[in-house]
């Protein structure tokens, strides 16, 4: 007899913004088995559980000598867990991922989950020229190859470039989107009012946009 899952495996935009959660923000144990999940906003696990339907209690973690609290879930799914290795998703990832198997089609809420996993979002004006006021959107990863994949799929759909940078003392690739091309994928990021999303990430952005008169 197969083994039941807990997550029910079926491709849709909460699906898939769960699946970005999981290659920034997750953890697959060795086991085979146990899949955890942890930041330091609840609503990002909330949201995590919510689109997998499932009901799991929420832990909390104090880490480092100021007590850095973060929330925690893990649960057991050993038939999730193969399907998460089967889309590129396997223990120990966070240098070695590279391609994950996303359809096309919610590539974008895919793209979202990892912006609100590991991506930053920042504005100011810069003093060299009166009211210019710039923005970017980044994405991260400490995977090169995983960097390069994010920036060959959003090229394909969107035929942005970006640029990938990494500093000497940053473990981290990030890949960046100046103002004008941010203003060409952000609205595919937030497509409408209602999709599942980091509220305090999407307030940033909203703020930012308002300020030379764009909405999402």
């Amino acid at each position: 007899m197969k083994p039941l899952g807990k997550v029910k495996i079926q491709w849709s935009p909460e699906f898939a913004y769960a699946i970005g959660l999981l290659v920034t923000d997750g953890c697959l144990y060795g086991d085979g088995r146990h899949i955890n999940l942890t930041s330091k906003d609840k609503e990002q696990i909330k949201n995590f559980l919510w689109c997998l339907k499932l009901n799991n209690k929420i832990g909390m973690k104090h880490n480092g000598a100021r007590s850095a609290r973060s929330f925690t879930v893990q649960f057991g799914d050993i038939v999730f867990y193969r399907f998460l290795n089967s889309i590129g998703v396997n223990p120990r990832k966070s240098k070695t991922i590279a391609d994950i198997k996303i359809p096309n089609e919610y590539f974008f809420d895919f793209l979202r989950g990892h912006f609100d996993g590991d991506g930053t979002f920042y504005s100011y004006f810069d003093p060299r020229w009166k009211s210019s006021y710039l923005f970017y959107t980044v994405f991260a990863s400490a995977s090169g190859t995983h960097i390069n994949w994010l920036r060959d799929k959003i090229f394909r759909a969107l035929k942005l470039k970006g640029h990938i940078s990494k500093s000497v003392s940053d473990p981290t690739y990030k890949l960046k989107y100046a103002k004008t091309e941010s203003l060409k994928l952000l609205p595919r990021l937030y497509y409408n009012a209602k999709v599942v999303c980091l509220s305090r990430k999407r307030r940033i952005v909203k703020t930012a946009l308002a300020v030379i008169n764009k909405k999402l």
